[in-house]
């Protein structure tokens, strides 16, 4: 299990990580709009992707509506 924390920025171009900042905070922007809890799917999406897990592992512990979010990775045991 891995928490890490984001500050995303919704509505770019492409989804991707932009750098990591001196506290370690991920900074990602996300290619949707923080509409309809589209931007945090696309979030979960992507670190799923990156960090080769399923969606469902990934879970965000606050910051659903901010942009500075807290997540939780855990792969499922097989």
């Amino acid at each position: 299990m891995k928490t890490i924390a984001v500050k995303v920025r919704v509505g770019a171009p492409k989804t991707h990580i932009k750098g990591i900042m001196a506290d370690g905070t991920y900074k990602i922007d996300v290619a949707a709009v923080p509409e309809d809890n589209k931007a945090n799917l696309e979030l979960i999406r992507f670190l799923a992707k990156e960090f080769d897990v399923a969606k469902s592992d990934i879970e965000i512990l606050s910051g659903q509506t901010n942009s500075k979010k807290i997540l939780r990775i855990q792969k499922n045991p097989t």
